[in-house]
């Protein structure tokens, strides 16, 4: 009876333990509340909870944008770093890699010889056809875009954080909460529109409710949100490192 009575004491004890050190842990039970320790999100609606990924995700001061893009019919890779006064990363289009920096209204590509000397239209792939001799000189140079030129405003848009987040957190038809799993190492719960059709995004359980990856609906593309909040430089270009034409883009 002595033994019974010191192990019922032990188990009072270890039960009274676990909840004094493990928050809203109630009582001892073999079953695991999956809400335990995350941020909630996972007891709301789907639509609740894209409201609230939304709502975090423009508040943050900045983010990382990775993957791929489709647009109009153009696929693009991305790796972006974004906030509310511009942002600096790269572009990748039918295998040429450019970098775009955008100081405020002050926008800046960056290439390689190659890149210049390939005809096409412009629009945002390839700004313009130049020779051998000025495509030399613009070879690793942040050469300033136009605001007045028609590839201001499709470059422009991959460095605009609310521009991209506008068009890429929506998701579209019936919303439905999806599996639980981890996404870019944090626990993350999915949410889908038209059961994946009208796109999937993922959101943080730990900490905000961040969106971390999104596939988009109809193969547009997938692409991770990353270093939520993370402050990185902005500067113009020194002068050395930089070419201004004016009005125009170099073309022949």
């Amino acid at each position: 009876m002595a033994r019974r009575t010191r192990r019922a004491a032990l188990v009072s004890a270890l039960c009274a333990g676990l909840v004094m050190g493990v928050t809203g842990l109630t009582g001892c039970s073999s079953d695991e509340d999956p809400d335990a320790g995350t941020n909630g999100i996972g007891k709301l609606s789907a639509t609740k909870i894209q409201s609230k990924s939304r709502s975090v995700a423009y508040a943050a001061p900045a983010v990382r944008l990775s993957g791929s893009l489709v647009s109009k019919g153009h696929t693009y890779k991305l790796d972006m770093r974004l906030k509310e006064e511009g942002g600096t990363g790269s572009v990748t289009s039918k295998g040429e890699t450019f970098q775009l920096l955008r100081v405020g209204k002050q926008l800046f590509l960056k290439a390689d010889a190659g890149f210049w000397t390939h005809e096409d239209a412009k629009g945002g792939q390839k700004p313009g056809k130049t020779d051998g001799a000025a495509a030399a000189k613009l070879d690793g140079k942040y050469v300033k875009v136009p605001r007045e030129d028609a590839a201001y405003q499709q470059l422009s848009g991959f460095t605009d954080k609310d521009v991209l987040l506008e068009g890429m957190l929506t998701l579209h038809g019936k919303l439905a909460t999806g599996d639980r799993g981890t996404t870019s190492g944090a626990p993350s719960i999915k949410i889908t529109g038209d059961e994946g059709a009208g796109g999937t995004l993922s959101v943080s359980l730990k900490g905000k409710p961040y969106p971390l990856r999104l596939v988009r609906a109809g193969d547009a593309g997938t692409l991770l949100l990353s270093d939520w909040g993370r402050d990185f430089a902005l500067n113009v270009p020194a002068k050395d490192e930089m070419v201004d034409y004016g009005e125009q883009l170099p073309e022949s």
